[in-house]
Parts: structure tokens; C-alpha cells; sequence
């Protein structure tokens, strides 16, 4: 499973900590944290460095330190879900089928547009790059196998020439990563080249100007993922002795 990289500062890592704690539901939803004495003392640090983590985490959308009330935790409405650390955090802390399937429901909102985008606005270096990956995926083994395919969708985002779409790297750095741990097509070798075969449909079609194509070769390599998730949820839920039962 895929992590943010082990803070080196005393800042970084109150910020991880206390950024975690509120993800994965130690500090509800609405809810004051506690006091600055409280996690100096727990963290080991100076109360600047403290104040300094919560301004990071505000401007995230998390929390929302107030005088004299203390700092409360945001609803989830409210958090930057675009965010990296927080999309990290979600990950680390264990995330669920929902979360899952709204990460690649955000992929189809939005790499479809952009491969429609790179069959406009594509250069001979971004299609170079685009087939390299492709033949990565191809050859690789399961612990490159992400990174490839996550260099590969990047390449396309950027031959789209919009720089919000990006920005939308983490996000779908994230939906791989999750998706890849549950429901990995590298053991099925017949499974492992059609998601290789969709994914070079995408390349060519950008490579061919063909914007439409390549809108709709995107989407069936978001939906091919989106179907592996559904069947290992499908897995979860059945009886282990088989048997469907109607509550």
C-alpha cells in the first residue's frame, strides 16, 4: 500500500499525526480537539509548532481553530478531498468500497475530457512517453506495475495542455494505488494484457488526433478497474457458506 513519505520535522509530523487521527475518526467529526497542553506535552513540542500544524490543517479545510472555544473538527463536507495529504491519509488509515468508487466516479468525471484534450493538444515527445509506458506496463512486474500505469495516465493529462487536470495526479495516484492493492491484474497474464491492449488504445488514439476514441478508451480502462472493485466487494458481502439470505 502506497504512503506518504515519514515526516522529518517536528512540524510534518504533528501534522501527519493529528491529520490521521481526525481521517480515520479518532478526533470526530464536530468536535474539540484537545488543548494545546495536552499535545505539547504528547507531541514534544513548542506551542508555535503546534499553532503552526493547526494553520496547515485549517487551510486544508479540517479544523477550525476558534479564541476562547478551542479547535473544532470540520465536516467532512468541508475537507479538501483534493488535497494530497489527505487523500494520503486516507489511504494509510484504511479506506472503504465507498471511498473507493467515489475516487474512480471523480476519474471518469475527468480523464475522459482529458484524453480528448491530448488528441488535440499532444506533442511527439507526450505520445514518445505515452507508448514507453505502455511497453512498461507490458513488461513489468507488480511492484513497478502502478507506477507505470500512474506515469501513463500523468502523461496524458499533461498532453491535455490544462493544468488543472494535472493537478489531479494524487487523485488518481490514490484510485490506482487502492485498486491495484484489492484487485491486482498482474497474476490473471490474460487480464494483464487486455488492461496493457486498452490501455495502448488510449496512446494511439491520442497519437491518431482521434478525440472521441480516445475519450472513450479512457473510460473503459476507468471502468475495467471500477469492475474488479465491484467484484471483490461482491466477494466481501457473500456468505461463506454460499447460501444468500434475505433479512
Amino acid at each position: 500500500m502506497m504512503s506518504t513519505p515519514r515526516p522529518r520535522t517536528q512540524h510534518g509530523h504533528v501534522i501527519r499525526d493529528l491529520g490521521m487521527g481526525i481521517v480515520s475518526g479518532r478526533y470526530a467529526e464536530n468536535t474539540i480537539m484537545p488543548g494545546d497542553a495536552e499535545l505539547q506535552q504528547q507531541y514534544g513540542v513548542s506551542r508555535t509548532v503546534l499553532r503552526e500544524a493547526f494553520k496547515t490543517l485549517a487551510a486544508k479545510g479540517v479544523v477550525q481553530p476558534k479564541a476562547k472555544i478551542g479547535t473544532r473538527v470540520l465536516e467532512r463536507r468541508n475537507w479538501n478531498m483534493f488535497d494530497p495529504d489527505i487523500l494520503h491519509w486516507y489511504v494509510e488509515t484504511g479506506v472503504d468500497s465507498a471511498f473507493l468508487m467515489s475516487l474512480q466516479e471523480m476519474r471518469l468525471a475527468l480523464e475522459p475530457e482529458a484524453a480528448r484534450l491530448a488528441a488535440q493538444r499532444r506533442t511527439k515527445g507526450q505520445i514518445a512517453r505515452l507508448h514507453h509506458w505502455v511497453d512498461q506496463m507490458a513488461d513489468t512486474v507488480a511492484a513497478s506495475f502502478v507506477e507505470s500505469d500512474l506515469q501513463f495516465h500523468i502523461t496524458v493529462a499533461e498532453a491535455s495542455a490544462n493544468p488543472f487536470m494535472r493537478s489531479i495526479s494524487t487523485l488518481v495516484e490514490v484510485a490506482l494505488a487502492t485498486t491495484f492493492t484489492i484487485s491486482s491484474p498482474i497474476p490473471n497474464s490474460e487480464r494483464h494484457a487486455l488492461t496493457v491492449e486498452k490501455h495502448r488504445h488510449i496512446a494511439l488514439a491520442i497519437e491518431n488526433s482521434q478525440e472521441e476514441a480516445a475519450s472513450a478508451a479512457m473510460r473503459a480502462v476507468i471502468n475495467e478497474g471500477i469492475e474488479r472493485i465491484r467484484i471483490v466487494i461482491g466477494k466481501e458481502k457473500r456468505p461463506r457458506d454460499g447460501v444468500e439470505r434475505v433479512d
